[in-house]
């Protein structure tokens, strides 16, 4: 059952004021002007802190169109850390990935020749680069055997990490109603990619790409302007499922992914992501709250030899709040409880998350500050009696 926990959370660093020990909402103060955008779905986020500094619509299902070649590249980046591929391998060009994504389609191509072999090298480029339809075909047949097996990797690596709100059909973008994404979960897989393939990222920021003699533009338009942005990818079928694209800016060390779908236009696309990400990197200032390994609160135990246990953070927790204002704070600590006994030093058991006013600014995982052994008898027959009276209590309560 989802419990929630007392946090130990001191406010005196982000806050001017003194120290609370239970996080409870607080009067805001002068606030900044709201921010408005003319994007129907989009969130914004800071990749230090994982603060979310600006969301509307985030969890609205979405067509990704061509973005959805992110979780393409993803497995594909998995497979070549895990060392089953390597960049010097070759892929075969299919008539499938020749007709259907190549130049015959006229949708966005490498212009791969039929029959031909590609370096993996080359394909990630084709990929990311000019978002090659073909590329990403290419490369689905090339690590699944058909495109059909390879939708079906997209959604077990889409668990695997957690992205609830994406579903895929394809691996490069064509419409379908099954394909389906949300804003939210395809910045935090943006993140992850950043964060997981640091050497491999690097190709997003080319700003070209030749082959077969035809030399293409990067399609991402954050690329050609002075933001500092350096990847992701763009996406459109038509000018019902709208302009989406994922991007990522670093200015003063300081990186935002921005998640945006539903635009009018290309040149709409480009110039909302570009406000959006200018206002994330002018409003915002990181304020600390824990330092790895402090203590943040404490868990409930069942069956323990002691009823709590402490919960500490695995890294520093810091969060964005804007430059010049107090911002209305709350947070609690999230776990399936009470946790069972025994608990490993380590184990992650609860998630801690912040809100500044309505928006879900940090989620982070907390660990086990230490290890507690199974109680002696009468304290699990303790523990039992006490679940068992709460649970006649809510039973009563709320069903009356």
């Amino acid at each position: 059952m989802a419990r929630t926990g007392v946090i130990r959370l001191i406010f005196a660093s982000l806050l001017a004021g003194s120290a609370s020990m239970v996080v409870a909402p607080r009067a805001a103060m002068a606030q900044p002007a709201a921010f408005q955008t003319i994007a129907p779905s989009v969130i914004l986020i800071d990749a230090d802190t994982q603060s979310t500094l600006y969301e509307k619509n985030a969890d609205a299902p979405v067509t990704p169109a061509s973005t959805a070649k992110l979780m393409t590249v993803e497995i594909l980046f998995h497979e070549i850390s895990e060392g089953r591929l390597k960049l010097d391998d070759e892929f075969t060009v299919s008539e499938n990935a020749w007709r259907t994504g190549g130049a015959l389609s006229r949708g966005s191509s490498m212009f791969a020749a039929l029959n031909s072999r590609i370096r993996i090298e080359d394909l990630i480029r084709g990929l990311v680069i000019v978002s090659g339809n073909d590329a990403a075909i290419i490369v689905a047949e090339g690590i699944a055997g058909a495109e059909s097996a390879f939708a079906q990797k997209m959604n077990a690596r889409a668990t695997e990490l957690g992205l609830a709100g994406l579903s895929f059909k394809n691996a490069w973008g064509k419409d379908d109603p099954g394909q389906r994404v949300t804003a939210r979960d395809m910045a935090k897989l943006a993140d992850h990619i950043i964060r997981t393939y640091p050497n491999l990222y690097r190709y997003f920021s080319e700003k070209e790409f030749t082959w077969s003699k035809i030399k293409q533009q990067n399609r991402n338009p954050l690329l050609a302007m002075d933001i500092g942005a350096d990847g992701l990818k763009t996406g459109n079928i038509d000018e019902a499922s709208g302009f989406g694209i994922i991007g990522s800016a670093v200015q003063n060390n300081q990186r935002l992914i921005l998640a945006m779908y539903g635009m009018r236009s290309a040149k709409d696309r480009a110039e909302e992501a570009r406000k959006i990400l200018l206002w994330g990197f002018r409003s915002f200032e990181s304020k600390s709250v824990f330092a790895a390994g402090e203590t943040v609160g404490s868990a409930r135990l069942y069956g323990g030899a002691k009823m709590d246990v402490p919960l500490i953070a695995g890294s520093d927790v810091r969060i964005l709040v804007p430059r010049g204002a107090t911002e209305r704070l709350s947070g609690k600590i999230v776990y399936d409880g009470p946790v069972q006994a025994p608990v490993e030093e380590g184990r992650e058991v609860a998630r801690l998350k912040l809100m500044r006013g309505q928006t879900l600014a940090v989620d982070r995982p907390l660990k086990a500050g230490e290890s507690v052994p199974v109680g002696p008898l009468y304290r699990r027959a303790f523990d039992a009696a006490l679940e068992l009276g709460q649970g006649l209590f809510r039973t009563y309560v709320f069903k009356r």
